[in-house]
């Protein structure tokens, strides 16, 4: 009967979001109407209440909201649509098609020849990324002297941006590079953050050697077994691991020493970022590091900039880091450990000096407040 029942439950789930994915959402500006835009991105964002904990999840549930309010305060009105709508065609001329990678060519070859069709790109190119993906796992079974699936984010293969005329990317240049070979223009809008805080200065000294790795899923994607590896080896310093370690089984029983059985290892789980325990765990940690091996914007390390947690990150984590964080020449544990231990051993000066500058920069580059205008910004300038 249990089994039963679950496998009704998962039907039951199946059901609604198939219905999901072919709603259309018609929003109206109010007046009348200068023209029509098709969005296909995250429909959750306007059948979910705003204070639910899932718009903390992931920067893309107000950043499509923000999307269509945009538009709506210029006078369009929006169909909203699933990127995972398989089965929309469209039943009207629209000026502006605003999508995420998937089913945009599928969409954009059914459109009038007038409209004009934006790619708002919010991961590497599928070919960055899956290869990378693939040389982690390959790099990993070598380490670990097994395989490991579901441990990467892989992603599809589509052809959005040759059938784009422009994008919108949420990282910086090493995101942008992956697009380049399509010589289409790409206009950066910096990621939002869920989460501000404001200055409060901390006791360097009593957190010099204290480090965070938040993530969601993919670990080996996102180098939390890279991390793991490195801090069992530096028994003086402290991690505290930040994310759903109960949906990667394989993973963590690979990594039970690692995670369970290695006393400067923390194995925190998941965490609201709204929750006071997520805020204690950045105000004592100095720094995060995140050596992910394919970014479209770093969302994770910039919600921990926001409190002035250090970053210490790959380039591929697609993160703007200046003088006040450390960008890995690669993501060796050798590298990780020279640099973990360097950034630890600066005086408390420099370090207090890093930490300010980094709350600076995300408290003023990647806000709600900051996307919402720079996302008007392109659509005026680029598509009215």
């Amino acid at each position: 009967m249990k089994r039963v029942l679950r496998k009704l439950r998962r039907l039951s789930r199946s059901f609604a979001a198939e219905q999901l994915d072919r709603r259309v959402i018609r929003l109206s500006p109010g007046c009348k109407a200068k023209g029509h835009v098709l969005l296909a991105y995250i429909i959750e964002a306007f059948i979910t209440d705003p204070d639910d904990p899932i718009y903390r999840s992931h920067t893309h549930y107000w950043e499509t909201h923000q999307m269509v309010t945009t538009f709506l305060e210029l006078g369009y009105a929006v169909d909203l649509i699933s990127y995972r709508n398989t089965a929309f065609r469209p039943a009207r001329h629209y000026d502006f098609f605003v999508s995420a990678r998937t089913n945009f060519d599928r969409i954009a070859a059914l459109l009038n020849d007038s409209c004009k069709k934006v790619v708002h790109l919010d991961t590497a190119h599928w070919i960055t990324n899956n290869h990378n993906a693939y040389g982690r796992l390959i790099d990993f079974s070598r380490r670990r002297k097994t395989a490991i699936k579901n441990s990467v984010r892989l992603i599809e293969h589509n052809l959005a941006i040759e059938n784009a005329d422009m994008g919108t990317i949420l990282g910086n240049d090493f995101t942008i590079d992956s697009y380049a070979y399509a010589q289409k223009p790409i206009h950066r809008i910096p990621i939002s953050s869920p989460i501000c805080f404001d200055w409060g200065a901390r006791n360097i000294d009593a957190i010099r050697k204290n480090y965070l790795w938040f993530g969601s899923g993919g670990f080996v994607h996102k180098g939390l077994d890279l991390v793991l590896e490195l801090f069992a080896g530096l028994p003086d310093y402290q991690l505290y691991v930040c994310g759903p370690l109960e949906k990667e089984k394989a993973f963590v029983q690979e990594y039970q020493r690692e995670l369970y059985q290695t006393e400067n290892i923390h194995p925190v789980g998941w965490v609201d970022i709204n929750d006071a325990k997520f805020k204690e765990i950045l105000d004592k940690c100095l720094g995060i590091v995140y050596p992910s091996c394919a970014e479209g914007g770093g969302g994770s390390v910039i919600a921990c900039m926001q409190a002035g947690v250090i970053p210490v990150v790959s380039r591929e984590s697609s993160v703007d880091i200046a003088d006040y964080g450390v960008t890995l020449k690669d993501s060796s544990l050798t590298q990780m450990r020279t640099e973990v231990v360097r950034l630890s051993g600066l005086s408390s000066g420099e370090l207090a000096d890093m930490a300010q500058a980094t709350w600076q920069f995300a408290s003023g580059t990647h806000t709600k407040a900051s996307f919402a205008q720079k996302y008007r910004e392109f659509v005026q300038r680029e598509l009215l």
